[in-house]
């Protein structure tokens, strides 16, 4: 029970009360702090739990709340503002917290399964776009001229650096460039790819 300061005995904590057990709990006076718990808890709590709705997380966040006025109570300046609003506030923006961890948290593990999932394919139709895709690009290549048909198979095919397809086909090095790059312009506009 609070002291009141007045006759009466019962009821709810004026706020210059609340002001003062904040201020005798921010010289580390527990009594005070069990004093303050006791008028405000209920309130607390109430808010808490129509933000966060699970009851077991409630009691978890009204717990931090009271953890955070303790540790912070010598923060409170009643030029801002009542006592019940400072704490208020601390206890909605704590619920609010935990709700959109809760949320961002589901998201995540909501993300990770739907990405995650094993994919069925139907690998008849893979190995058909697979060759229709082969038929196309050796029709494109049939486009070529025999030179840069030879320097694009050396070098993308064999896997020959510009220079060894220059050396092998006798070109020099900037001729061997073009004939590729000529190529690969000429099968590019063959198969209508964009870049």
């Amino acid at each position: 029970m609070v002291p009141s300061g007045d006759d009466s005995s019962e009821g709810p904590a004026r706020p210059v009360q609340l002001e003062q057990l904040l201020r005798r709990a921010a010289t580390g006076d527990e009594t005070a702090f069990a004093e303050l718990y006791d008028a405000v808890s209920p309130r607390l709590f109430g808010l808490v739990r129509r933000v966060v709705r699970d009851p077991a997380q409630s009691e978890e966040v009204t717990q931090e709340i009271f953890l955070e006025i303790w540790r912070h109570s010598a923060r409170f300046d009643p030029s801002k503002g009542g006592a019940m609003s400072w704490m208020l506030t601390i206890a909605h923006r704590k619920a609010v917290d935990r709700v959109r961890a809760a949320e961002a948290a589901r998201s995540r593990d909501e993300g990770y399964g739907a990405s995650n999932q094993d994919v069925t394919h139907d690998s008849t139709a893979e190995a058909v776009v697979e060759r229709l895709d082969a038929e196309r690009v050796h029709r494109a290549l049939g486009t070529l001229t025999p030179v840069q048909r030879q320097a694009l198979e050396l070098a993308y095919l064999s896997g020959y650096t510009h220079t060894e397809v220059a050396s092998m086909l006798d070109l020099p090095l900037g001729t061997a460039k073009t004939r590729i790059r000529d190529g690969l312009i000429r099968l590019r506009d063959t198969l209508g790819v964009t870049l």
